[in-house]
């Protein structure tokens, strides 16, 4: 069967790596000028800011105690190893496939780099709400992520639809055939009936 290996895998590495170098642009931009942390800085009002929070956690501020920092890193490498297993199972004509797996995998490494950098955690910048309620901050990695993930999940179901739709069989559905196919008797006796004029 013919692997992903087919689809160009320096294009697949290059959509990784431009999500990774555009993810640690910003953040890199985001810390120096955004100043002190948790200082709003308004871009469209108070609906978009730019508010610069360090998060030990994982995306969108999810949080599971001091020990949060390898327990992410822990699972991101976990993660990051199932994906590649993802990526090495695939056709070469599943191109969207692929593409979500990418966009996973530069988001993934964008975050891990910050959480192996320091014990600050990922850096946050993009705030998105209306007055106090917020949307938790974000980064470009973690819109990488999301995305990427809500492709991969579109792209399994339809994959898992067409085969289910692939493996349904019309005899089965025909209790008649059905019926002469496995009735040795019933298959006999009609063949012994007499013609009627």
């Amino acid at each position: 069967m013919e692997r992903s290996e087919l689809i160009r895998p320096r294009l697949v590495a290059s959509i990784v790596a431009g999500i990774v170098v555009a993810d640690q642009i910003t953040k890199l931009v985001a810390v120096d000028f955004l100043g002190a942390p948790y200082l709003p800085h308004s871009v469209i009002g108070n609906t978009v800011r730019l508010t610069l929070v360090y998060n030990p956690g994982a995306a969108f501020g999810l949080h599971l105690g001091p020990y949060s920092r390898w327990i992410f890193t822990a699972l991101t490498i976990g993660a990051l190893a199932l994906l590649w297993q993802l990526y090495r199972d695939t056709r070469a004509n599943e191109r969207w496939r692929v593409l979500a797996i990418a966009f996973v995998t530069g988001g993934a490494i964008g975050n891990l780099i910050d959480r192996l950098r320091s014990s600050r955690g990922v850096v946050d910048f993009l705030d998105v709400g209306i007055g106090t309620t917020r949307w938790p901050t974000f980064n470009v990695a973690d819109i990488a992520v999301s995305c990427g993930a809500v492709l991969l999940a579109i792209v399994l179901w339809r994959e898992d639809a067409t085969r289910q739709a692939a493996s349904g069989s019309p005899d089965v559905a025909d209790p008649t055939n059905a019926t002469a196919a496995t009735d040795p008797a019933a298959t006999a006796s009609a063949a012994d009936a007499p013609i009627r004029g």
